[in-house]
């Protein structure tokens, strides 16, 4: 059976048919589905009847793995994979996943365990999309920028903490990372670019604190443009597979006190390169112990 790869939104988003992510894949669907997302950025799998084992192979089709995250905890037994648990904290913020390190994830997994019954959707952005939707003055602008992003502010735990959220966020900084990235980032498969910005971005290396917040929200404010935006309502038995390259993700809070969970495994990425050929660089933390380098 062939590959189907049907669009979801004009800018993001595609889901497939014809091919069981169940099992291994051979080298012609890997491409096809490397190919699709390279398009798409974001690919979504009905009917995956996957454990964490199943999901860590599937991942693999894309590279080698990171584990589960740089300090907080994984699934018990599977170092790779990341619960992520309305109940261990709600990551209802823009943000490109764990871009606070020199070489951020490359692609991402997300597959569903618990679903609540209504609400609960995950958002992601094209933020290739939003590159071209800039005016030229601000696209000029983009492309000179550089901005440090660090996890010493967590985007999944509210300002107001009480004693548990107060222990997360502790594990979430207990080691402190600080990365200067290129604002415009230059995708290394398909040569476009992209805004590579989110929550974990919190200056513009020269700028004030302030000065910065403006410059980055008036870019953000591109990103999560409606136009670019994929809403996926999650069903029993998906696999959503995103590019974290050139997209942003956002959990929508709108499911009361539901539980709702996901399992995430991500694949490890390259560091970035601004548009002049200049890679990203490290000023603080080493994440050698979760992430390799992809060449």
């Amino acid at each position: 059976m062939s590959i189907e790869i049907q669009k979801v939104t004009a800018n993001i988003g595609a889901r497939v048919s014809g091919v069981d992510i169940n099992k291994p894949l051979d080298e012609d669907r890997t491409t096809a589905l490397r190919e699709a997302l390279n398009v798409h950025k974001a690919l979504v799998f009905d009917d995956v009847h996957l454990d964490d084992e199943g999901q860590e192979a599937f991942a693999r089709h894309f590279g080698d793995l990171t584990t589960a995250h740089p300090t907080v905890s994984a699934v018990d037994g599977a170092p790779n994979v990341l619960p992520v648990d309305s109940e261990r904290g709600r990551a209802n913020h823009w943000h490109t996943d764990v871009t606070f390190v020199l070489n951020p994830p490359q692609a991402s997994t997300l597959r569903s365990i618990t679903i609540p019954p209504y609400g609960g959707e995950t958002l992601i952005a094209s933020s290739a999309a939003a590159y071209r939707d800039l005016p030229e003055p601000l696209r000029v602008l983009a492309d000179t920028l550089w901005a440090e992003h660090t996890n010493d502010y967590d985007y999944a735990v509210p300002e107001e903490i009480d004693d548990e959220r107060a222990a997360q966020r502790a594990q979430f900084t207990s080691i402190k990372f600080r990365t200067v990235h290129p604002v415009v980032r230059v995708h290394p498969l398909t040569g476009e670019r992209g805004l590579f910005i989110g929550g974990f971005a919190q200056r513009i290396v020269g700028l004030s604190t302030g000065e910065s917040r403006k410059i980055l929200d008036i870019l953000q404010a591109y990103v999560t443009r409606p136009e670019n935006v994929l809403r996926w309502r999650w069903s029993p038995n998906q696999l959503v597979l995103f590019d974290n390259r050139i997209t942003q993700h956002y959990a929508i809070d709108n499911y009361d006190d539901q539980p709702r969970r996901l399992n995430r495994v991500t694949v490890a990425g390259d560091i970035p390169v601004g548009i002049e050929g200049k890679e990203s660089y490290s000023i603080e933390g080493d994440a050698s112990h979760y992430t390799s380098v992809a060449e």
